[in-house]
């Protein structure tokens, strides 16, 4: 087995008092890449609705505060249905439920902590995002037994944590339409690629506990399904920018994610571990990429 890890216990976490540490883990606090590539869907949504720039920034800023705790508690969730599995899997035998530091119970609790810190934020949303928001709930709770029953977790992934989209977009223009669909096609291409590269740091260890992954259907083949992951996230995310009636430069700015996605098809090594997730994080800057195209798509169409 791999003696891989991506927990960071050492990091700026373990100057906090020694007894958050266990649930500052469990939230992957330590990895705030989750964080992120939670909320730029999310980011996307807004931007692209083009309301007005007051209620543009409120939402961003609920957005950022939502996305912190509903990831981490997605991580809560995943890990009380993983326990036993992540035992026996080397980059995740360290995780607090499964090495006992935090009980299931007391986990319970902290999740219960966070979904409230999430409600305050969904009513603030209005009534359409709020619908919307409460329906990912079951995405949430799902999204763990993927691995369990289909080769395609990735893919639920990426109904899960790409629905920021479609929820950003309804929750600055109250309404669903074709730039709502495919802004959310978009997200979830994204989401299913980048998630890929992530599964190839356990895709050994899956196989010896029996976890499906699209890493291990994919193994040799996977460039060119990252490639075509990419290419449909990027042509979906032109044509939400399209169907939004965004301009010239909007399209130009799309060469910089882009490419940023080729390099990571073309740098792409599966049998390195390190390198999957150096390439996995690399896509907090293509979010953010994609937001300054859309941001810039704004702008020249003289905002909302």
């Amino acid at each position: 087995m791999t003696t891989h890890t991506d927990i960071a216990a050492t990091g700026w976490v373990s100057k906090l008092p020694r007894g958050w540490l266990p649930y500052l883990l469990l939230a992957r606090v330590d990895r705030p890449i989750g964080i992120w590539l939670l909320f730029l869907p999310g980011l996307w949504g807004i931007l692209l609705a083009r309301a007005p720039w007051p209620d543009t920034i409120r939402l961003i800023l609920l957005f950022g505060f939502g996305s912190l705790v509903m990831r981490a508690a997605g991580c809560v969730v995943n890990d009380l249905w993983d326990r036993d599995i992540d035992r026996m899997v080397a980059r995740t035998a360290g995780r607090p439920l499964a090495s006992g530091a935090i009980r299931p119970r007391h986990a319970l609790i902290f999740l219960g902590v966070l979904l409230a810190c999430g409600l305050i934020v969904l009513l603030s949303l209005n009534r359409l995002a709020q619908v919307l928001g409460c329906a990912s709930l079951l995405l949430v709770a799902l999204y763990p037994l993927a691995k369990r029953v289909t080769w395609w977790p990735q893919l639920a992934m990426g109904f899960t944590f790409g629905f920021g989209a479609p929820m950003g977009y309804a929750a600055a223009c109250g309404r669903i339409d074709l730039s709502w669909f495919l802004i959310y096609a978009a997200a979830i291409f994204w989401d299913l690629g980048f998630d890929t590269i992530y599964a190839h740091q356990d895709r050994e260890d899956d196989a010896l506990v029996g976890v499906h992954s699209t890493a291990r259907l994919f193994g040799e083949q996977t460039r060119p399904f990252l490639s075509a992951c990419y290419v449909a996230a990027v042509l979906m995310f032109a044509l939400a920018g399209w169907s939004a009636g965004l301009g010239g430069w909007f399209f130009a700015a799309l060469a910089l994610p882009a490419a940023l996605l080729a390099r990571q098809v073309a740098t792409l090594d599966i049998h390195d571990p390190q390198r999957c997730l150096l390439l996995f994080r690399a896509n907090r800057e293509v979010g953010l990429a994609f937001g300054l195209a859309l941001l810039v798509g704004v702008v020249e169409a003289g905002g909302a």
